[in-house]
C-alpha cells in the first residue's frame, strides 16, 4: 500500500528533532531491559502494583459537561528503578471528567486516555476525546500526562525532543505502572466497565498498558501497530533522527556492542523469514508446474531430468470427479521418500529435503511442536500463533531462524537479472553521486554473503552471473534489496532514506532494542481479545506495517478496521471513526457487566 505525501510533507516542516544526545546511559538500557521481562509478564507485573496504591485528588468541580478531578501520584517504576525516571517526571498528573448522574448506576463506564507524540497537557484529549464522548455515550475518561510531556517534561527538553533512546523506554515503563494504578483506583470508586485507549505512540503505550490488566478491559488503539521499531528505523520519524551521532556513540563505547547487543532480539526476522520462504516456494513450485505442463504437452521435446518427478496431483478415489484440483508439493517434492533417488535433482529440491530434515531434528528435541512443525513444512498460507512466535523466540540459539536461513528463494536463472540490476543500481548511484572513476570504483556491502561486484569499465561487457553461485534468502532476509551493494552518500555516514537498518550495526541495534522493549509479542495477551477494536491508516507512513508481526496473529480474536487515508490525514479527519469504535467496544463490554462486574 503506497505511503501517504502528506505524511512525509508535515513529518519535513516540523522541527521536533529526537534522541539529540544519543542512546542514553548503558547501565539505564540494561535496567530497563532486565525490566522489561518482569512487566511483559502480567501475574509478575500486576504484584509491582497494590491495589490501594496511594492517589491524590487535588481539585473537584462541576463543569457544564459533568464532574472534573485533577490528581496527581508517584509513578512506581521510580519505586521499583530508582532514579531512572527524571525528578519532574516522577510525580504522574492526571485529569478525570466524569457525568454528575451515571445513566445506569451499575454501569459507569470509564476510558484512559494516553498521550499521542507532541500531546502535551490535557487539553486535546479532553476536547477531542473525552467531552465528545461524555456527551454521546455517557463514557467518562481520564487524562494522564506522559512522562517528558506538558508538567512533567524536564526543564532543558525542548517541546517533545526526547534526549535519549532509553527515554521512550521509562516512558513506556511509566505509562504501563501508572495505568494499573487509575485501573486500581477506578475500581476503589466503583468505577467500571474500563478501557483504555490512545492515538499514535499513546495506542502502542494503550496496548502495552492493556497487556498487564487480569481483567476483561476494552482497548482501542488508534494509528498504531505492533512494535515501535518500524516508526524510527522505516517511517518518516526515521529522518528527524542523528542517526551519525548514534552510530559514533555505539561504535565509541564498547559496552553498548559487546553487553547490550547480546540482550535484544530482533523479534519478526525469524518468523517472517519463514512466512517468506513459505510463499516464495509456493509461487516458484507453481511456475515449475505450469513448465512441467507445457513440456509434457508439447512434441515430447524438453528436459527428460524433470521424468522422474511427479508434481501432477493425485485425486483420491473416494474423491468427487468435480473436486477443485490442487497440487500438493509437500507430498512430493518435500517428501524425500517419494523423490526417485536417481533423478537429477536440483539444487533447491537438496535445500528442501534438507529444511525437513532440520525441521524434523528441532521436532524430535521438542524445540518445536507438531502444529508449528506442519506449519513449517507446508506450502500453503499460514498464520503464526502467539504460542508459535513464543516457541520460536525460546530458540535463543537461532537454531530455526539459521536454518529457515539457508533455504533458497529464488531459481538459479533468476541470478542473471538480480545482477543486471544491481549493476544498473549502482551506476544509477555513481551519476547521482557524481563519484570519480566509475569504471574502477568497488562497490561492497556490510553483508561478507554478499558478492563483491566491479561496476564496468566504459563499452566493458556485462559477464554472465556465475552459474556455481545461487542467491539464497540469507542474501535477502525479508527484504529483497537490503543487503544488495549501495553507495555512501557523500559528506553523510549513514542516509536513512538510501539504506536499509540491517545494513548498519548501529541500526540494527536501535531495531533490536525497539522490539525487546516495544514489541507486543514480548508481552502478555490481553485478557479478553474480542473487546479490542484497533484502528489503523491505510496509507500511513509514520507506522509502516511491512515486515511486522500483524495484530491478528500476536492477538488472536482482536479486530482490525482500516481507514483509507494517511497518518495525518486520519488524525485530523477521523476523530469520530476512533470514538465510535470506543463506543462500540464498551457496547461490548456492557452485555457481559453485571453488578459492577463483569461475568463469563
Amino acid at each position: 500500500m503506497s505511503a501517504s505525501k502528506l505524511d512525509a510533507v508535515y513529518r519535513s516542516i516540523l522541527l521536533t528533532k529526537f534522541f539529540t544526545k544519543g542512546w542514553g546511559k548503558p547501565e539505564n538500557l540494561r535496567r530497563l531491559f532486565e525490566f522489561r521481562k518482569v512487566v511483559s509478564n502480567r501475574e509478575e507485573c500486576f504484584k509491582l502494583v497494590e491495589r490501594d496504591y496511594p492517589v491524590t485528588i487535588t481539585k473537584e468541580q462541576n463543569v457544564a459537561e459533568g464532574k472534573l478531578l485533577e490528581g496527581y501520584f508517584t509513578s512506581p517504576l521510580e519505586k521499583h528503578l530508582p532514579g531512572i525516571v527524571p525528578e519532574i517526571a516522577q510525580k504522574a498528573h492526571f485529569q478525570a471528567l466524569l457525568p454528575t448522574k451515571w445513566p445506569d448506576k451499575d454501569c459507569k463506564p470509564v476510558c484512559l486516555h494516553l498521550a499521542g507524540t507532541g500531546d502535551h497537557f490535557y487539553w486535546r484529549r479532553r476536547n477531542l476525546m473525552v467531552k465528545p464522548l461524555l456527551k454521546e455515550a455517557g463514557i467518562g475518561g481520564i487524562i494522564l500526562e506522559n512522562p517528558f510531556y506538558g508538567l512533567r517534561k524536564p526543564i532543558d527538553q525542548i517541546r517533545s525532543s526526547l534526549h535519549n533512546v532509553s527515554d521512550i523506554f521509562v516512558m513506556g515503563g511509566c505509562l504501563i505502572l501508572e495505568s494499573l494504578v487509575l485501573f486500581h483506583w477506578c475500581e476503589r470508586n466503583g468505577l467500571g466497565p474500563l478501557g483504555v485507549t490512545g492515538l499514535s505512540m499513546g495506542g502502542h503505550m494503550a496496548s502495552l498498558a492493556a497487556t498487564n490488566w487480569p481483567k476483561p478491559l476494552v482497548l482501542v488503539p488508534c494509528l498504531s501497530w505492533s512494535t515501535a521499531s518500524a516508526v524510527f528505523l522505516q517511517g518518516v520519524m526515521a529522518h528527524s533522527i542523528n542517526w551519525d551521532l548514534l552510530e559514533d556513540q555505539y561504535l565509541s563505547d564498547g559496552e553498548y556492542r559487546e553487553k547490550l547487543s547480546k540482550m535484544v532480539t530482533i523479534v519478526d526476522e525469524a518468523f517472517l523469514a519463514g512466512k517468506k520462504f513459505a510463499r516464495t516456494y509456493s509461487q516458484n513450485m507453481e511456475k515449475n508446474v505450469q513448465t512441467a505442463t507445457q513440456t509434457k504437452t508439447s512434441d515430447n521435446v524438453g528436459n527428460n531430468n524433470n521424468k522422474n518427478l511427479d508434481i501432477t496431483y493425485k485425486e483420491n478415489k473416494n474423491e468427487s470427479e468435480n473436486t477443485e484440483k490442487v497440487i500438493d508439493v509437500t507430498k512430493t517434492v518435500l517428501d524425500s521418500n517419494k523423490i526417485v533417488k536417481n533423478a537429477n535433482r536440483t539444487e533447491l529440491e537438496n535445500q528442501i529435503e534438507n529444511l525437513n530434515e532440520e525441521l524434523k531434528k528441532l521436532l524430535e528435541e521438542c524445540k518445536i511442536n507438531q502444529a508449528l512443525y506442519e506449519k513449517l513444512i507446508s506450502n500453503k498460507k499460514f498464520e503464526l500463533d502467539p504460542q508459535d512466535i513464543e516457541d520460536i523466540n525460546k530458540l535463543t540459539e537461532n537454531k530455526l531462524k539459521e536454518m529457515l536461513l539457508k533455504c533458497k528463494v529464488a531459481e538459479l536463472r533468476n541470478e542473471e537479472t538480480l545482477l543486471s540490476e544491481t549493476l544498473t543500481h549502482t551506476k544509477e548511484s555513481n551519476d547521482t553521486t557524481k563519484q570519480r572513476n566509475m569504471g574502477t570504483s568497488n562497490i561492497t556491502a556490510d553483508n561478507t554473503n554478499v558478492p563483491i561486484l566491479k561496476a564496468p569499465e566504459k563499452n566493458e561487457l556485462i559477464p554472465e552471473a556465475d552459474k556455481s553461485k545461487s542467491w539464497n534468502i540469507t542474501d535477502f532476509t525479508s527484504d529483497i534489496w537490503a543487503n544488495l551493494p549501495f553507495f555512501k552518500p557523500s559528506g553523510k555516514k549513514i542516509d536513512i532514506g538510501k539504506i536499509h537498518w540491517r545494513d548498519r550495526e548501529a541500526l540494527q541495534f536501535m531495531r533490536g532494542i525497539m522490539d525487546e522493549c516495544t514489541h507486543l509479542s514480548n508481552f502478555s495477551v490481553p485478557f479478553d481479545t474480542s473487546l479490542i477494536i484497533a484502528v489503523c491508516a491505510q496509507h500511513d507512513a509514520y507506522v509502516p506495517r511491512d515486515d511486522v508481526g500483524t495484530l491478528e496473529e500476536i492477538w488472536p480474536g482482536a479486530e482490525v478496521r482500516y481507514v483509507d487515508a494517511g497518518h495525518v490525514s486520519a488524525y485530523l479527519l477521523h476523530q469520530s471513526l476512533f470514538r465510535s469504535c470506543i463506543i462500540e467496544a464498551f457496547e461490548r463490554s456492557k452485555k457481559r457487566w453485571k453488578d459492577g462486574k463483569h461475568i463469563n
